[in-house]
């Protein structure tokens, strides 16, 4: 895949777009999760996560929460863990449980050395300055404590990004319509040790990956759909090129029984 433009870097970015579209309801969020359930093998990510924090006690921040999807997990498996959540959308805060909290990653509203450990799961290819949002994890987590992040390869869902070119190009009239815009460009599996690596003396990836397969276009669709917070950014018209990927899932499906997509994401486990 491309590096992003300068322009989609700025929209990838853009408080405005995140909080007002991208993430003031948990609707684009979920369908993008929802995906997963066709994945084999299939990944407990939050169980992944809570697994990490086996030997931690005392008080946890998800920084980036989103819908809450691994608040709601740790409270059910950690209850002993003093829980909290932030996150630059207040839309999509409404229906986390609290506490949570307004924030902005690179201007931490918490003390120094004020937490365990921190999360910052799928969100740091979000942050404009993401060096700046690395050393706030860095200060608020004690000195023995543990920071987790996650993120995508930059080999992540190849097929999708085939599939959104071959309609993109059915739509305009050329052989190849231009890429689909990458949320996670910016910090990938690839990138993220050497970002994490300025504060963080041991970082540790786990991939995690897996192929997603569906014998309806349904679940495709609609994460290609739940990228509708850019699709200013596609320099090709968002919706017809949608409705054209969902003509070409059903005649890959008719004829091959399934569509497969390669997936290949992971944690990234930060220690001093």
């Amino acid at each position: 895949m491309t590096e992003l433009s300068a322009a989609h870097e700025a929209a990838v970015t853009d408080r405005d777009r995140l909080a007002g579209s991208a993430y003031n309801t948990d609707r684009d969020l979920a369908a993008r999760q929802s995906l997963y359930q066709w994945q084999t093998p299939r990944y407990d990510l939050p169980g992944i996560v809570a697994e990490q924090l086996s030997g931690f006690h005392g008080r946890v921040v998800d920084i980036g929460c989103g819908n809450g999807k691994f608040l709601q997990r740790l409270r059910e498996d950690r209850p002993d863990l003093a829980l909290f959540g932030m996150d630059i959308a207040p839309g999509i805060l409404a229906g986390v449980p609290g506490p949570v909290a307004v924030a902005d990653a690179t201007r931490l509203p918490l003390a120094t050395a004020s937490v365990d450990a921190a999360l910052a799961l799928h969100m740091l290819y979000h942050v404009p300055d993401i060096p700046q949002a690395v050393r706030e994890l860095a200060r608020v987590v004690v000195s023995d404590g543990l920071v987790i992040t996650s993120t995508n390869s930059d080999r992540d869902k190849t097929e999708l990004d085939d599939l959104w070119q071959q309609a993109a190009g059915d739509v305009l009239g050329t052989g190849r319509g231009p890429d689909r815009i990458s949320l996670s460009a910016r910090f990938t599996l690839e990138k993220a040790p050497a970002f994490l690596g300025e504060e963080f003396g041991r970082v540790e990836t786990i991939e995690l990956p897996g192929t997603i397969t569906v014998h309806n276009p349904d679940p495709v669709i609609a994460h290609m759909a739940s990228y509708r917070a850019w699709a200013d950014q596609h320099d090709v018209p968002f919706e017809a090129t949608i409705e054209r990927a969902r003509r070409i899932l059903v005649d890959h499906i008719a004829q091959l029984g399934a569509f497969e997509v390669t997936c290949l994401g992971g944690i990234l486990i930060c220690r001093r």
